[in-house]
């Protein structure tokens, strides 16, 4: 009887039509905004707390469950109070959704409840998502029969599921960042609201709709302005986020990038993340390129990482040397390593020096395709605090590196700190043997602005080190030092520990486990 019943539903009238394509139009902006807000709130967790695995399956696994309990409430909602109550959620949809990125930038400002605060606008975003496709289905299933229905519903929403997945990592981060970006599609997602108020006008009640286009204007208005000044509450988040005054601050498709300066001290910071202070960074590079010099006359050499171009400028100490091909994922990074005058001062204009060929590509990808041997191999990258990260400390990586080196090369990877994350940089340690290198060494240094830190340098011939030649100037390292760099103390000697590949991340494990405790 209803197979009967669907196949007997009369012919839309073109009023009628006119309000499908309205609804039709609902449910790709639905699916549209749904994944944009899941994306934006994963992406900003990963930011301010690394671990891009960990925070994006919290985020998609209670956006799912939240998505099902809000379906499950929609129920609740009668038919009479069907459209306004659509009209509202829409609304409420749209500016909680738009200001999810700036509320947690707030709490990562101002709150120590951030990954809380991700979870519960995660929650409350997928609860409304949830209600929104079993109203849209109730609202088109007069005109429909029941299978026509859910696949008209059900494909609309999944194709515009799949445009923001193209949007978001090609036009979104890359031109507007994540902050503006949930901001516009906020606005879009009131659209809905703006639509179904116009063509619906006739089914709503004269002071429903009153109070419903009031809502939808004033929090329209609250997005138009707060992305009309978003340029104003992100300086004054910087502002308030450093200590020292913010000499530049860019957010790039990869990371949010700030410099500061008080006085003589130059800071580099990464997602917050402090990457260098002049005051003391010449220790840490320094240790970094001078040690692994030592006794090699490496004349081609390849760092991976090291975009502001202050290991770039020890090299270039060295008059044999011949080329340095620098690969940074982060074309920004490099562009500030030779535009910006506060850091080209820094570096000595090393990036403008014609030896130096830029590569902005990911290490992993170019280590990949490499066709080319290298004297001496440097991975000056950031620490293992995600899984992406991870991958450049693997066995995998190890062995890409490997094949690339010279006979008698060498190659030397920053480990992160011995002390606060000691697991993990004996796993790195690991890594290295079992990826075939005969010969691993490890070494340590003092750096006042991040504690103990610790290198690995590594070869399949004997690594002889016979001190720095005199020629070469140095603020910290000398002869003397060098050997002393390579005792470890009982409290951050050898452990018993796993290896680091890409199936298994443990030195992301260790990491996070072993800096925990400090942060």
């Amino acid at each position: 009887m209803d197979t009967v019943a669907e196949s007997n539903l009369p012919k839309p009238s073109e009023h009628e039509r006119r309000y499908i394509r309205v609804l039709i139009f609902a449910t790709f902006i639905a699916g549209l905004c749904s994944i944009i807000y899941e994306l934006l709130i994963a992406t900003t967790g990963a930011y301010f707390i690394g671990d891009s695995i960990r925070q994006f399956s919290l985020v998609i696994g209670f956006y799912m469950a939240a998505m099902g309990i809000g379906s499950f409430l929609s129920r609740l909602i009668p038919d009479e109070n069907l459209l306004h109550t659509f009209i509202f959620i829409e609304i409420l949809l749209g500016l909680i959704g738009g200001l999810s990125v700036p509320l947690l930038y707030f709490s990562f400002a101002f709150l120590d409840i951030f990954q809380l605060s991700v979870l519960a606008l995660t929650s409350l975003i997928g609860l409304l998502i949830g209600m929104e496709i079993p109203f849209l289905s109730r609202l088109m299933s007069k005109h429909y029969s029941l299978k026509d229905n859910i696949s008209n519903i059900l494909s609309v929403d999944y194709f515009g599921a799949l445009i923001a997945t193209l949007l978001f990592p090609f036009l979104l981060l890359p031109f507007l960042g994540v902050f503006r970006s949930s901001l516009t599609f906020g606005l879009i997602n009131m659209s809905i609201g703006f639509a179904v108020l116009y063509i619906f006008s006739d089914a709503l009640k004269v002071h429903r709709k009153k109070i419903l286009l009031t809502y939808n204007i004033l929090a329209f208005s609250i997005l138009l302005l707060t992305i009309i000044y978003a340029k104003t509450i992100m300086s004054s988040w910087t502002t308030h986020m450093y200590e020292d005054r913010v000499a530049y601050a860019h957010e790039t498709p990869y990371q949010q990038i700030v410099v500061t300066k008080r006085r003589d001290d130059l800071r580099l910071f990464l997602n917050g993340n402090l990457q260098f202070s002049s005051v003391d960074e010449h220790r840490y590079h320094e240790a970094l390129i001078h040690i692994p010099m030592s006794g090699c006359r490496c004349e081609h050499v390849l760092m991976l990482g090291g975009g502001d171009g202050l290991g770039a400028r020890e090299l270039l100490k060295y008059p044999h040397l011949k080329s340095i091909t620098l690969v940074d994922l982060d074309p920004a990074i490099t562009t500030l390593g030779k535009e910006n005058p506060l850091i080209v001062t820094q570096n000595k204009a090393s990036l403008l020096d014609p030896r130096v060929s830029i590569v902005n590509e990911d290490a992993f990808v170019f280590a990949n395709k490499l066709d080319k041997k290298f004297d001496l191999i440097i991975v000056d990258l950031p620490d293992p605090n995600n899984t992406a990260l991870a991958r450049l400390y693997s066995r995998e990586f190890y062995w890409l590196l490997q094949s690339a080196l010279a006979n008698k090369g060498r190659f030397v990877t920053q480990a992160t700190s011995p002390y606060f994350a000691r697991e993990a940089f004996w796993s790195i340690e690991k890594t290295l043997l079992s990826s075939g290198f005969e010969n691993v060494l490890p070494y340590h240094v003092s750096v006042p602005s991040f504690g103990e830190w610790g290198f690995l340098m590594a070869s399949q011939s004997p690594i002889v080190l016979d001190g720095i030649p005199e020629d070469i100037s140095t603020r910290f390292l000398t002869d003397e030092l060098i050997p002393l760099a390579q005792v470890f103390p009982k409290d951050i000697g050898r452990l018993s520990v796993k290896e680091n590949t890409l199936d298994s991340p443990e030195v992301l494990q260790y990491y996070l486990s072993g800096w925990k405790h400090w942060r």
